[in-house]
């Protein structure tokens, strides 16, 4: 069977079987608002401050924006949307995304809830990874002070040692359950310390199969390097790597933050630099995939639709173990629910958590996709198409 044949995103049906027609009215408003950045911009405002003051508007924000792009406000909540998903061949990963924490009871309090996570997947293949922010079980100031190789003082050695068994616990955890587990990548002014510490959970526990996962974001001019380097240090020291490969998630900050300390941008200053890339670390990982795991995590159709005609070109079969494809719920189901009709691994990150922890990764969700050329005009032209379709 070829692929370039079988293999298409522009099918509305597959891409929204999953919907009602109710859920895509919703959609379609939805998209329409994210797709002006006016609205995105006062909206938001309105939206921290209304929440932040105990006004009534939570019960519009769980009917809308939360319902659409979250599972629900816990894991026991998430239960419809992993059914709904694993009925079209589309795995879960489980994502507690409450932000916005900085002290050691919060730290704790999502270490906990994480291994939640794990213990709740190991019993449910419909859940195939968990994941976790860094920064989510560490300080941010603490990771920034490392990266610089600025000396701990005595509290911020206990602080970090404490930190570090927090992520200890949970890949040692992920490794008895055979829970696999992807860690978020950071802005890159902490990365460094993030990088060293995965990097060391995955000697640890990717001795006989896949277990950790680092995050590696393309549009860093620094990371095919890495790769290369991740690759050739997997075979000398006999271990195995996990990668979930990305374009990025703060290039704005990138780029002002280097200009304004002076130093250069770490990222590349055009898309097609970083699509080459991220081609390019596909194609490193699928060829040494005897050793390395890879979730392609991206939006982008040409990326997917690349990696889904190289396998075939090589011969691997479409559903893999070591080759995942992955979206955000909500998002791109014209990619995710094709790719997995047609075979391939495909997983959905499905947010929860209390609905004002959360709210920092809604906002931050609509004012990415703002800024994504053409992104959120595509979603809301594949939902006119299907509705076309229904005769909505």
């Amino acid at each position: 069977m070829n692929s370039q044949e079988n293999l298409s995103f522009d099918n509305t049906e597959i891409a929204f079987a999953s919907k009602t027609d109710k859920d895509l009215r919703r959609a379609y408003w939805l998209f329409w608002f994210i797709n002006k950045n006016t609205f995105v911009k006062i909206g938001s405002s309105l939206t921290r401050f209304a929440i932040n003051f105990s006004l009534p508007i939570k019960g519009i924000i769980r009917n809308t924006v939360y319902k659409h792009f979250c599972g629900g406000e816990t894991i026991n909540e998430c239960q419809e949307t992993i059914n709904l998903l694993a009925k079209f061949k589309v795995g879960t990963i489980l994502d507690f995304s409450s932000e916005g924490h900085d002290d050691e009871e919060a730290f704790e309090l999502t270490q906990r809830e994480i291994m939640n996570t794990v213990e709740r997947a190991s019993k449910d293949n419909r859940i195939s990874f968990c994941v976790f922010k860094p920064t989510g079980l560490i300080r941010f100031g603490l990771l920034e002070k490392m990266n610089a190789k600025q000396s701990l003082t005595p509290a911020e050695q206990t602080e970090f040692k404490n930190a570090k068994a927090r992520v200890e616990l949970i890949c040692h955890l992920c490794h008895d359950k055979k829970v696999k587990l992807f860690i978020d990548a950071e802005e890159t002014w902490i990365q460094e310390v993030v990088d060293d510490l995965i990097l060391e959970m995955m000697k640890k526990y990717n001795k006989e199969k896949v277990i950790v996962y680092n995050t590696l974001q393309l549009y860093r001019t620094d990371r095919v390097e890495y790769l290369k380097w991740l690759i050739d240090d997997a075979r000398k020291n006999d271990y195995k790597i996990g990668l979930k490969l990305v374009r990025g998630a703060y290039l704005e900050k990138e780029r002002d933050r280097a200009l304004k300390m002076g130093y250069t941008s770490p990222v590349h200053t055009t898309k097609a630099a970083t699509d080459k890339d991220y081609d390019e670390a596909v194609r490193l990982c699928v060829e040494n995939i005897e050793i390395a795991s890879v979730c392609a995590g991206t939006h982008n159709e040409n990326s997917c639709m690349t990696l889904s005609q190289y396998m075939i070109k090589n011969n691997i079969q479409k559903n893999h173990p070591h080759i995942h494809f992955s979206q955000l719920l909500g998002m791109s189901d014209h990619i995710s629910f094709n790719l997995a009709n047609a075979g391939f691994n495909v997983t959905k990150y499905v947010p929860y958590g209390p609905i004002k922890s959360v709210l920092p990764y809604l906002i931050r969700r609509a004012q990415e996709n703002t800024s994504v050329a053409g992104q959120m005009g595509r979603e809301l032209q594949f939902i006119i198409k299907e509705r076309k379709r229904r005769k909505m």
